[in-house]
């Protein structure tokens, strides 16, 4: 029984490590943050990394299952405050810029783009470009 203790100790102290630095990682370099609308109209902020890229912010979703995404797609007039600056824009998937963004992101983000990669992978990832919106 200690056996089978410390064995579940171990993992969860990992566990917890893994958390820490997933948020430690998460919130290293410019972390912005993105305002998306629900069903509902309930406004949803999430703090995500940004690229710039020919002249337009770019962000990145790990995955099309993430909620923040599913709000962007549905609804992509969205706001983005960034150096303190908000602003409107309208939310363009681009998933064929994949390789460019997450080249640009790992440029930027270093250690913090190879470990989060490394824990979600980055082969599903969506680049989504914010053309402004004067609305």
């Amino acid at each position: 029984m200690k056996v089978l203790l410390r064995i579940l100790g171990a993992v969860l102290g990992l566990l917890v490590v893994l958390g820490i630095a997933q948020f430690v990682a998460s919130e290293s370099g410019e972390v912005v943050v993105l305002t998306t609308s629900d069903a509902q109209g309930n406004s949803h902020e999430t703090r995500v990394w940004v690229v710039d890229h020919e002249g337009k912010a770019w962000l990145r979703a790990g995955a099309a299952m993430q909620a923040w995404y599913g709000r962007l797609t549905a609804r992509p007039n969205v706001e983005v405050e960034r150096n303190g600056n908000r602003r409107r824009y309208i939310a363009v998937p681009q998933p064929l810029l994949r390789p460019v963004v997450n080249d640009l992101m790992l440029e930027k983000y270093g250690w913090a783009d190879r470990f989060i990669g490394a824990l979600f992978g980055r082969d599903d990832a969506i680049p989504i470009r914010l053309d402004p919106n004067a609305r």
